[in-house]
């Protein structure tokens, strides 16, 4: 997947996820995009090791799971701020 999708895919998944665990009010587009990328790494992770990801995955696949990475990512950061998740 090309950089551009990357940054797209990204920032819509970390907005998801930012709606999920209800922080969308105090996450920018900025880290929407951040936690986005990196949940799709922590996704790409988990889906590959359970099989749910494979190598013909469309791009709504990706979109899934980097979702939820992003969701995994913030709940760990919501356990470290605040020692419990939301």
């Amino acid at each position: 997947m090309g950089w551009i999708a990357t940054i797209v895919l990204g920032g819509v998944a970390g907005w998801l996820a930012s709606m999920v665990m209800n922080r969308d009010a105090s996450m920018g587009i900025f880290w929407n995009i951040i936690v986005g990328v990196i949940g799709g790494v922590i996704g790409s992770f988990i889906g590959s090791y359970t099989g749910f990801l494979t190598d013909d995955a469309g791009w709504v696949m990706y979109l899934v799971t980097a979702t939820i990475g992003a969701v995994v990512l913030l709940g760990i950061v919501n356990m470290v701020q605040r020692g419990r998740v939301r």
